[in-house]
């Protein structure tokens, strides 16, 4: 089986929020920041080059596939803010529909800007995926 290549590292989370030009995506992933951290009870951590992540959890396919992951994250790309919600955005429907602009994919949030957001409802998202997760054993 082919090994994952996103895995957490020791770089600094600071540093690479730090390096963000753009001051209104820096503060919207600072307090992404501060909603996961709450919401998972963990520290950031970086995995791989350019995704902050939360937590972990150890996941088994039916395929007999298994690693570990993190419990929710997020990354600051070119286009969108990318937030890495699992158990996965179909979940959550239904909070989808008060959120504000957004796009979706499997376990993938999609968004602009957290101004445009109601954060209550993503705040209230990221607490349920967490939650979650560790019922399961994350």
């Amino acid at each position: 089986m082919a090994e994952l290549k996103t895995k957490p590292t020791d770089a600094s989370v600071g540093k690479f929020l730090a390096s963000i030009k753009d001051e209104g995506r820096r503060k919207d992933c600072e307090t992404i920041v501060r909603l996961m951290k709450k919401a998972t009870k963990s520290e950031p951590r970086m995995w791989g080059t350019s995704i902050v992540g939360f937590g972990s959890y150890h996941y088994t396919y039916a395929s007999g596939r298994e690693g570990d992951w993190m419990m929710m994250g997020f990354s600051p790309r070119k286009q969108n803010l990318t937030l890495y919600i699992l158990p996965g955005i179909d979940a959550f429907a239904p909070m989808l529909k008060t959120l504000g602009p957004h796009s979706r994919g499997g376990s993938c949030l999609y968004i602009k800007r957290l101004e445009d957001l109601d954060l209550k409802v993503l705040e209230s998202m990221l607490k349920q995926a967490a939650a979650a997760l560790k019922k399961k054993g994350g």
